[in-house]
């Protein structure tokens, strides 16, 4: 066997994907058909509990570039309207600004760092799933591994090679434009815009017309326009002209837009059409689905890599646990029963906010009754929580922690008081021992580490490698259950 994994795609799943699995004790191979990592403008940050991820991994730091704990943002949008989030009780609405140029940087670091092999320049042409390992065919040679996962996009090679289906609906009547200019009446915190008055950075204005946002990033300022229409000839590249057009379409007024100087080409982007598809398997036998390769969706409120990301978190223990033989029946196929609502829900959501910034009457009755209802604290709660995956629970069970990402905590140790993301560093299962109820865990130490420890307002609490519950409570029973359910039987 070549290696335990092959995944396809050097993106920011892939390589979070073979960091994971470096983290779990297996052999990971990434292949990606570029050459060199891409300098064209793609996301520009993530936005949700995925922060939490990142700060588990010891990896927050990096990428927000700020020492402290994960903080949530103040305000955000849904479709186009204004959520104050500054008197929540859980804000889950944590906001990371980086290029996903830096951010792949970053991540190949740690990747590399763990031991983790990264091939560029070849892609995969073939597959074969022999029942109990597979070979992939690509245009570098063939190889073999006990898995192969696709993390390459919406376009997915590797899911068209499996034979898997990606049904879903395309609006065909939007065309999206983005650019990198000059703004040179652009503020710290507005853009002044006659008729319009100050319009914020990020926000989604709409008017009778379209769509306008303005944002200003690391090394450039960017203007986005959505129109319903008739789309342009895409076989035609987009001009600075044809956006400035379209903004005075969108706003009724001429906007100033410069040419961007950059050190790099600047972005130049029309989008005819919006695409909403879910993989109809994220398994199918030794072939997984990561990210866009197994869910698409508009990207409105950033949810492509808070999704992603922790569909690879989900993924890669589970692999490991199989290679390493101690996986109970039936793990792996928990990944699509856990990840494909989780895509259900983005989907839902980004095409409500989709029809929120829709022009017409109606649609303006309907934001009207929108605003109204998020004048409640409730569901404004609701809506961070849908947006940010502060809501997915993959089980219910009697303790509300259990199925949940464990909450942001501070436990008190023998070495002192610690928060818990550090203490998943490993990439392990944990379990965080606040009932004098570890002994039991004894036979299960070669796959979970131990940390006994004290706090005020929970039981013990057994914990996975992608940070969610998976046993909560103070009896050695219900603990030995668990640790046989989800980490397999005990060692002699």
């Amino acid at each position: 066997m070549d290696f335990d994994v092959v995944i396809a795609g050097a993106g920011p799943n892939g390589l979070m994907l073979a960091a994971e699995l470096r983290l779990a004790g297996v052999r990971p191979l990434v292949l990606e058909r570029l050459p060199e990592r891409a300098t064209m403008p793609k996301a520009n940050g993530l936005m949700g509990v995925v922060a939490r991820l990142l700060d588990a991994r010891g990896l927050y730091e990096k990428v927000a570039g700020w020492a402290a704990p994960p903080a949530a943002t103040p305000r955000f949008v849904f479709g186009g309207m204004r959520l104050d989030l500054r008197e929540l009780p859980d804000n889950p609405m944590y906001a990371i600004q980086i290029p996903q140029r830096r951010l792949e940087a970053i991540l190949e670091e740690h990747a590399v760092g763990l031991g983790a092999e990264i091939r560029r320049g070849v892609e995969v042409r073939g597959l074969t799933d022999h029942g109990s390992y597979i070979s992939v065919d690509t245009d570098g040679g063939e190889l073999t591994a006990q898995f192969l996962v696709g993390c390459d996009g919406g376009r997915s090679t590797v899911r068209k090679l499996a034979g898997i289906d990606f049904p879903g609906v395309t609006d065909d009547d939007v065309v999206s434009r983005s650019a990198n200019v000059g703004l040179p009446t652009a503020r710290a915190m507005s853009l002044p815009v006659a008729g319009h008055g100050d319009i914020p950075p990020f926000f989604f204005h709409r008017t009778d017309t379209g769509v306008f946002i303005w944002a200003r990033f690391e090394d450039a300022m960017t203007v986005n326009t959505m129109e319903w229409g008739g789309a342009p000839d895409d076989g035609v590249p987009m001009t600075l002209d044809e956006l400035r057009a379209s903004v005075k379409r969108v706003l009724g007024v001429d906007v100033p837009l410069e040419p961007a100087v950059l050190d790099r080409p600047p972005l130049l982007r029309r989008l005819s059409g919006n695409n909403t598809r879910i993989a109809e398997q994220f398994r199918r036998g030794r072939v997984f689905l990561a990210g866009d390769a197994a869910h698409v969706h508009a990207g409105i409120g950033a949810p492509g890599l808070n999704t992603g990301l922790q569909d690879v978190a989900n993924l890669a223990w589970k692999l490991g646990a199989v290679i390493h033989g101690w996986a109970p029946d039936g793990l792996l196929d928990t990944y699509h029963s856990e990840r494909y609502p989780v895509a259900e829900r983005v989907a839902m959501q980004t095409q409500a906010q989709s029809a929120l910034l829709a022009p017409g009457s109606k649609v303006t009755a309907l934001r009207t009754l929108f605003e109204e209802l998020l004048s409640s604290p409730d569901n404004i709660q609701h809506i961070a929580n849908t947006m940010s995956g502060n809501d997915v629970r993959y089980e219910q069970a009697e303790n509300p922690l259990v199925g949940r990402l464990i909450p942001e905590l501070s436990v008190t140790t023998t070495a002192g008081v610690v928060r818990l993301a550090e203490l998943l560093r490993t990439g392990r299962p944990l379990l965080l021992d606040l009932a004098g109820v570890g002994d039991v865990a004894a036979r299960w130490r070669d796959r979970v580490d131990v940390v006994a420890g004290a706090h005020p307002d929970h039981p013990a609490l057994l914990i996975r490698p992608d940070g969610f519950v998976a046993w909560a409570g103070t009896t050695p029973t219900g603990l030995a259950e668990a640790l046989t359910r989800w980490f397999g039987s005990a060692t002699a």
